[in-house]
């Protein structure tokens, strides 16, 4: 059956709002604070999202009698405490709140259409069950034209402020804008993480001045930056040119970081495709929630 709402209010048409997905865990009532927070500082509406699923058993030939009427005032109740969750940490919030009928993954890539983010919990129980690299993450991130915020908590360690991913490509870009609104945003200072790893040497091994090889990569990259700095002069920015593995110096940065943004393509492992081994990696490992950019 196709996916169709079967309740939605609405919001202004011209105006693309900032959608949670929610199945009524603690995971999801986080991910709603966080897109309440981040609706609420960039001036849009909130859509609040709940899929009701078929039945695995329940199929076109066999259909179960009323399931989806049986299903749906569960629904309602999980959309009206995440409204309630919304409206409580952020008053004055135009929020919305959508039943939609449909598989949990397709029904975001659908809303992603008409939304300026989509917020995801790390975690599901129902609704929508593998939020983070489970069915609804896989149909998600990365295959979408919006960022793709998955909550945590933050770490007690954490500071103000936000790590981003540099690997000095232009398919970085986004994930850099990204993470610089976000900073300007919050009052939050952006902490640029970019690994170098010396290349492998094939056939005799040449020595290799490591020193020379970071101030190089590190030249290239602050000219590179020099732009989008001075676009965002407000923003206090931080360059941490790691010797290391992407993954390993993601992950660490996250340790002290209220955010981390990715790109979802990139020309190399910094930016990898979302369900690659990198991204695999950096949303089932950080420590804080991760947004993933994808790239133009």
């Amino acid at each position: 059956m196709t996916e169709q709402p079967i309740s939605d209010p609405g919001v202004d048409p011209g105006v693309d709002p900032v959608v949670v997905g929610t199945d009524g865990s603690a995971g999801a009532t986080r991910a709603v604070e966080w897109a309440a927070d981040d609706a609420a500082l960039r001036g849009l509406p909130l859509r609040v999202v709940h899929a009701v699923e078929r039945l695995p058993y329940d199929g076109p030939r066999y259909p179960i009698p009323d399931s989806y009427d049986r299903m749906a005032p569960t629904g309602e109740q999980i959309l009206a405490h995440a409204e309630w969750v919304a409206r409580d940490r952020r008053p004055g919030l135009d929020v919305t709140t959508v039943l939609v009928e449909g598989r949990p993954g397709r029904v975001l890539r659908d809303q992603a259409a008409r939304a300026a983010e989509v917020v995801l919990g790390s975690h599901g129980a129902g609704g929508f069950p593998g939020m983070l690299l489970g069915s609804v993450g896989n149909h998600v991130a990365g295959h979408v034209a919006v960022p793709v915020v998955v909550v945590r908590p933050a770490p007690p360690e954490a500071g103000a402020e936000i790590v981003v991913g540099f690997d000095c490509s232009k398919e970085s870009g986004p994930a850099l804008t990204y993470a610089f609104e976000e900073a300007r945003l919050r009052g939050h200072r952006v902490r640029i993480v970019c690994a170098w790893e010396p290349p492998v040497p094939y056939g005799p091994v040449i020595s290799m001045d490591l020193d020379a090889m970071r101030r190089a990569a590190e030249d290239y990259a602050r000219g590179e930056l020099e732009p989008l700095q001075s676009g965002y002069a407000d923003v206090k920015t931080e360059l941490d040119m790691v010797h290391d593995h992407p993954v390993s110096a993601l992950i660490k940065a996250s340790s002290r970081a209220v955010l981390l943004v990715v790109g979802s393509h990139g020309r190399n492992a910094f930016t990898a495709a979302v369900l690659g081994s990198v991204s695999r990696a950096v949303l089932g490992h950080a420590h804080c929630p991760v947004a993933v950019v994808k790239a133009r």
